[in-house]
């Protein structure tokens, strides 16, 4: 069950469930049974229905909303998403995300340390909150669609930025970035809305990324290279400095 207590001391019940439908994900995987069906049934062309059939099976699972056990300590930043941690590089924030406003602080100017994400077509596209705080800005910009894996995609392609505001004022900023495949980023959540870490704020529908801006001060707590999961994996801690290295096998 949703929401079911489990602690360290070997309080509650792990188990294994497949994991549900996200209801965004429900249409579009019911529009292509019901397409496959009359292509196989009316119009018995099964060299065209069953691989229609087998593309609709592959969106239901693209839309899967597995259950996470996030970690429970407000200094942590757990990853937004499922993916490779693909770029690691010390940047300036996007100007949305910069200054200050009428809504919360920004993130300034000064060049932190941004961690980015790809999702490949086969990964969880559900984005969930790295922190628990207030939403205090949502910019939505459009672009261009290129390779999500790509620099350049920070700067020109679909994107939305996301500003939260942890409890002790700190702000994390984040952008989910539409790749070649995406077409849509859907945000759950909207300015004002208190989060949760691990809260699920968003998708991204098929392929794209999720870059990071860590606070000046942290340093990433992941390797280039390393797959991370949304709600889970710690990609850094508020204040920690620490160089590590590792080999890619």
């Amino acid at each position: 069950m949703a929401g079911e207590l489990k602690d360290n001391r070997g309080r509650g019940e792990a188990e294994w469930r497949w994991p549900s439908i996200h209801p965004e994900g429900r249409k579009f995987g019911l529009i292509g049974v019901g397409v496959s069906l009359a292509v196989l049934v009316l119009l018995d062309w099964e060299i065209i229905g069953w691989p229609l059939l087998g593309l609709s099976v592959f969106v239901f699972a693209f839309f899967r909303d597995p259950e996470r056990v996030v970690p429970q300590d407000g200094k942590l930043i757990v990853s937004p998403a499922d993916g490779l941690v693909s770029l690691i590089a010390q940047v300036s924030p996007p100007l949305e995300l910069q200054g200050d406003d009428t809504t919360g602080r920004g993130l300034g100017s000064a060049a932190v340390t941004r961690v980015s994400i790809f999702m490949s077509v086969f990964d969880v596209h559900i984005n969930r909150a790295p922190v628990s705080g207030t939403i205090r800005r949502i910019i939505y910009i459009p672009g261009k669609f290129l390779n999500a894996d790509l620099d350049k995609a920070s700067e020109e392609n679909e994107r939305q930025h996301v500003l939260i505001e942890c409890n002790d004022g700190t702000p994390i900023g984040f952008t989910q970035i539409a790749g070649l495949v995406a077409r849509r980023i859907v945000p759950f959540v909207k300015p004002g809305d208190l989060v949760a870490a691990g809260q699920r704020i968003g998708l991204i529908r098929f392929g794209s990324r999720v870059d990071v801006y860590l606070p000046a001060g942290t340093d990433a707590k992941v390797l280039l290279g390393q797959r991370v999961v949304a709600g889970e994996t710690v990609l850094a801690e508020l204040g920690k400095q620490a160089l590590i290295e590792g080999v890619s096998l």
